[in-house]
């Protein structure tokens, strides 16, 4: 018999936790009861940055850091049992995305790779988990990404009335939830992705707290025209991207013949991240209410810049909801393990341009 309690794990292209969440199926839908983002072990955190940012790796690191990562999703879920007062037979499954490493929806043969071995949380945990979401989208001739406009459709969807969710982690996704009930969405480019890689190089600090090094600088406006050059901003969706297109291999050559400071730089990544995000609200709509989640939530400059932008919007996060906003996509993998018990197709075709929707995710049983 399915249960009433899932959980979600979520890592994504930011690298800075592991977001691990206990939902609860309500009325109201699936609700967050219990919450936590362990931080990254630092060395397990530089070796998938070292993998996710380079086309080759040895076999033997790949196979140790999926083992790795595996174990450290398995020890959040039992410390979030453990914090939530709960035993794992209530749990119904668990959902986990895995570490995406490399995401190429567009070469001769399309493949997406995640790491995480969930026959590791299953046995760890005691409890069947669900995993590897995003092939069988891709079997249908998808892009695999994103996922999460079908949960938000699910969640945050209001009759009548559009609304926008834009998530904003390493990579920046938007999910257009059409008054008609539509859903529309794909990946808008970078998010905090390239902000991070570069205080990361400049200080060694993982993210930008509080935007303080992007305060310090001023837009470069020639950086600024030359990142914005790129080919990604001008294919129509559906299209997704991450961190094996966006990052530091990327984002250097571009600074060539660039006379702008450190702090300069940091405020121009994060003024393109700004514009590439509400260039693509703008094209579906020309007002409404825009929900933000993930890290870049917590940015107030990016949220500012956002909202300067986006004039005729409301930008607020999705704590307006109910929801907090760093925990959505935990929530929505927890969702996802749901719906594959129900062994229901998710409604992905207008956003990932497959042929039809499918039952996602494989189930491992401890």
């Amino acid at each position: 018999m399915i249960g009433n309690y899932y959980i979600g794990i979520m890592s994504g292209t930011s690298l800075d936790a592991i977001d691990v969440v206990i939902a609860q199926r309500t009325e109201q839908g699936l609700q967050q009861i219990a919450g936590l983002a362990p931080t990254l072990p630092e060395q397990l955190r530089a070796q998938l940055l070292t993998i996710c940012s380079n086309k080759a790796t040895d076999l033997q690191t790949l196979g140790e850091v999926d083992h790795l990562f595996a174990l450290t999703c398995a020890d959040a879920v039992n410390q979030l049992l453990h914090k939530a007062g709960m035993q794992a037979s209530q749990i119904s499954a668990v959902g986990s995305h895995g570490q995406t490493i490399f995401h190429s929806p567009l070469s001769a043969m399309p493949f997406t790779q995640q790491i995480g071995d969930a026959n590791i949380i299953a046995a760890k945990t005691g409890i069947p988990c669900i995993s590897d979401f995003r092939r069988m989208d891709m079997a249908y001739g998808g892009q695999g990404a994103p996922l999460v406009p079908a949960f938000h459709q699910a969640l945050f969807s209001q009759q009548g009335e559009q609304r926008t969710i834009l998530n904003i982690g390493g990579i920046a996704n938007i999910s257009i939830l059409g008054a008609d009930n539509s859903v529309l969405g794909y990946d808008t480019g970078p998010g905090n992705m390239l902000m991070d890689a570069w205080v990361d190089k400049c200080l060694g600090h993982s993210f930008d707290k509080g935007a303080s090094f992007a305060l310090q600088g001023e837009v470069h406006l020639p950086l600024l025209i030359k990142l914005l050059a790129d080919p990604y901003f001008t294919l129509n969706a559906p299209k997704s991207t991450g961190r094996e297109k966006f990052n530091l291999n990327w984002l250097i050559p571009q600074l060539n013949g660039i006379d702008a400071s450190d702090v300069d730089i940091q405020r121009t990544l994060l003024e393109f991240s700004a514009l590439t995000i509400s260039d693509q609200i703008k094209q579906h709509s020309d007002s409404g209410d825009v929900f933000v989640c993930g890290g870049g939530a917590l940015n107030p400059l990016l949220m500012q810049c956002l909202q300067q932008q986006l004039t005729m919007h409301k930008v607020q996060d999705t704590h307006a909801l109910n929801v907090d906003p760093m925990y959505v996509e935990a929530i929505a993998f927890a969702w996802l393990a749901e719906q594959r018990l129900l062994e229901k197709p998710i409604p992905l075709k207008a956003v990932t341009g497959a042929q039809k929707d499918a039952i996602l995710g494989c189930v491992y049983l401890p």
